[in-house]
């Protein structure tokens, strides 16, 4: 029963916090947590899984300031922009920003928005094959449903659409979802995403570093993050 789970889920997030000062805690953790602890039913497994994902698959997603999210989010948008470039055209048109859609996708490894025999699905893949099937995932969801996204002609109806694709029929069948997504999205070599995060990694931290220099300068605001 999830209740008695709570008090070894709040094991594994200290254990963790301790081990990484400088991730701490973070809120996405704790669904990628849970869910590894239904699964495993073992704290330890559940903190070696949960340390692998984090520090080695996913790295610097979870601490303060968020560059390797940051960094993807980048990333998915200028994949977006050379495979779906008539959607990605529309999104970028229609002024949303990437992070609010998709950053909820990547910080939780879609545990907050896809069933989750799906999402175990995925993360199988992600231990065999590394972050890269993040972006596959993505690229796919957005294939998959672009033209009803592209259908959406006001800021509204775009946010609510994609909240609407996570939630749809084709996700529930994990098996399914997965030949779907590689069908889609074809072959997606390392060196092209490690390219990419190189490029967009180095704009991510100069914009943060950028944004501590204006705070400093006048005085106020919070420390980036």
């Amino acid at each position: 029963h999830p209740k008695t789970l709570q008090i070894p889920l709040f094991n594994i997030l200290k254990a963790f916090a301790n081990s990484n000062p400088k991730i701490g805690y973070c809120q996405g953790i704790n669904y990628i947590a849970g869910l590894i602890l239904l699964i495993t039913k073992e704290e330890d497994a559940s903190f070696w899984l949960l340390k692998v994902l984090c520090e080695k698959i996913l790295p610097e997603y979870y601490t303060s300031s968020m560059p390797g999210l940051l960094t993807d989010v980048k990333v998915l948008a200028e994949l977006a922009r050379q495979e779906i470039p008539a959607l990605a055209t529309h999104i970028d048109k229609m002024q949303m920003p990437w992070a609010l859609f998709c950053s909820k996708w990547f910080i939780c490894i879609y545990a907050e928005v896809l069933p989750t025999e799906t999402v175990l699905r995925i993360w199988d893949t992600i231990f065999s094959e590394g972050s890269k099937i993040v972006f596959r995932v993505a690229l796919g969801l957005l294939k998959l449903n672009q033209d009803k996204l592209l259908t959406k002609t006001d800021f509204a109806c775009l946010a609510e659409e994609f909240k609407e694709i996570v939630a749809s029929k084709s996700t529930v069948n994990c098996h399914t979802f997965i030949e779907d997504i590689c069908d889609k999205t074809g072959p997606l070599p390392r060196s092209r995403i490690q390219k990419l995060r190189a490029e967009f990694g180095a704009q991510v931290r100069e914009e943060q570093m950028e944004r501590e220099r204006r705070r400093k300068a006048d005085g106020s605001g919070m420390k980036d993050g």
